[in-house]
């Protein structure tokens, strides 16, 4: 392999690599055979104030498999734990993870720049510590898409290549996956010393939390207490604004919850073709705990299980202080719920066109979501359809299951204020998501063929999810019966 240069690619300030040691392992990834670049994200790299300009397409497949560490990086694996399904593991990290180093962008934020399938760790339980290439191009299309439709996500900057093959059900193509976060702090690091009993370690993570992603918290009486009311707001509205759009996670574990508010760590995510409250893609979540009705419910056990990890921060010495403390938590954790519905209220609001709030709005939103059900339409198109049917009704809305929301929505309408209400609507509504069969499509050609020119038009497309985009419209339709996607995996 070529000797290369570490080169500058941006501003390196590690602030997590300067925790005790007993929060990672300090660990370079390990090396591939022939890495070759897939895709980079240079829009995002400009944001960033990365410096990629001038650099050949091998030099950068070198830094994005972890053949080649940048200048100033300090790679690292994170130690966390978490509940998987409900059951408590002590230990999990990141297996197949590498923690290059933070990136403070031009504006002074501060990013975690992941490489995914990097190799093993000594959190690898028993794994290959790689990817395969299908996984890495869906989280890659999907984190973006995500990110697209305004809601809160871990961003895609690069993809790879190895030249290596990992073994699943069959050898498939191995690639590495370079992902871009707010942090990569998740309930499950928190969980990972309050199970050691580690008390120092808690208040050293929550404090670093806090300076991080909820500085005001810092002020507050009880600063410990407020952390967890702003991490519930956070998921909060995320959560809600993963319901607008029919988004399914498909792994809500602890681990998998990241404090700082955004999307991460959705392998077997899909997004609803045709609504069903019901709707399961993961091929490991056998009894439906995160199908996509529940999703709002486990946020709200997760955090639950965020704030016992919180408790012994906000206790005082006498039992009626700790009473209080695990008052004040349930409180805030119960007041989860309440900020979901009002957020996801506010959202669907904007999905129906109404500027106003009445009384009788969730009332509205829930007809419109039952005649759907009734239908059995398709989510996303039948929002999209709603733009166009304040007079005349669209063919997607033609069922008669649509009749009377239509007729007690559009006198809903009479009562707002003239406004340019189709392109308010429109820029609720997206015309693309990313349809599993598409993803799945664009998964094969690369893994089968090579051929990843699927994948580079529909990343295309789910970059403007908002417009019309004609020359793309059968990205738009719904799969076919013999091209539905029932089942996606995590890819470990």
């Amino acid at each position: 392999m070529d000797v290369i240069s570490p080169p500058r690619i941006g501003t390196f300030d590690n602030s997590y690599a300067a925790l005790p040691e007993r929060f990672y392992q300090a660990i370079e990834p390990v090396p591939v055979a022939s890495p070759k670049l897939i895709a980079v994200n240079r829009n995002l790299a400009r944001e960033l104030g990365m410096n990629l300009d001038g650099l050949p397409d091998d030099t950068l497949a070198a830094i994005f498999a972890g053949n080649v560490i940048p200048y100033g990086a300090a790679p690292l694996a994170q130690a966390y734990a978490g509940h998987q399904f409900g059951g408590f593991s002590p230990q999990l990290g990141d297996g197949r993870a590498n923690l290059l180093g933070e990136i403070v962008d031009p504006l002074g934020r501060r990013w975690d720049i992941q490489l995914k399938g990097s190799g093993p760790t000594v959190f690898s339980r028993r794994g290959d510590g790689r990817a395969a290439l299908g996984p890495v191009l869906r989280e890659y299309l999907i984190s973006e898409a995500l990110h697209a439709l305004k809601i809160p996500a871990t961003r895609a900057l690069a993809a790879v290549t190895t030249g290596e093959h990992v073994l699943r059900d069959r050898l498939l193509p191995g690639a590495v996956f370079t992902r871009v976060a707010a942090s990569h702090i998740r309930v499950g690091t928190f969980q990972f010393f309050a199970a050691r009993g580690d008390g120092a370690a808690l208040r050293i993570l929550a404090d670093y939390t806090i300076a991080r992603h909820f500085p005001a918290a810092a002020t507050d009486e009880n600063p410990y207490l407020a952390l967890l009311a702003a991490v519930t707001g956070a998921q909060a509205g995320l959560i809600a604004r993963w319901m607008s759009v029919g988004f399914i996670h498909g792994v809500m574990n602890t681990d998998n919850m990241a404090v700082s508010g955004q999307s991460i760590d959705f392998g077997p995510c899909a997004f609803m073709d045709v609504f069903d409250p019901a709707t399961v893609f993961s091929s490991i979540d056998s009894y439906g705990r995160y199908a996509y009705a529940n999703q709002p419910v486990i946020a709200q056990w997760n955090l639950a299980r965020l704030a016992e990890t919180l408790l012994p921060l906000m206790e005082l010495p006498d039992d009626a202080a700790e009473d209080a403390a695990v008052a004040a938590a349930t409180e805030t954790v119960t007041g989860f719920m309440p900020q979901y519905e009002a957020c996801y209220l506010a959202l669907m609001r904007q999905k129906l066109g109404l500027g106003i709030a009445e009384a009788e709005d969730a009332a509205l939103v829930q007809s419109f979501l039952d005649a759907m059900k009734r239908a059995e339409a398709d989510f996303t198109n039948s929002f999209r359809a709603l733009c166009d049917a304040t007079m005349a009704t669209p063919a997607a809305l033609e069922h008669p299951a649509f009749e009377a929301f239509l007729k007690t929505w559009r006198a809903r309408l009479a009562r707002e204020p003239a406004h340019d209400r189709r392109r308010a609507m429109q820029s609720a509504n997206p015309a693309f998501i990313p349809r599993n069969h598409r993803v799945e499509a664009a998964i094969a050609a690369a893994v089968e063929r090579g051929d990843f020119a699927p994948f580079e038009q529909l990343a295309r497309v789910l970059g403007r999810p908002f417009d019309e985009q004609p020359e793309a419209v059968a990205y738009r339709l719904p799969p076919a019966p013999d091209e539905r996607v029932l089942q996606t995996f995590c890819g470990t």
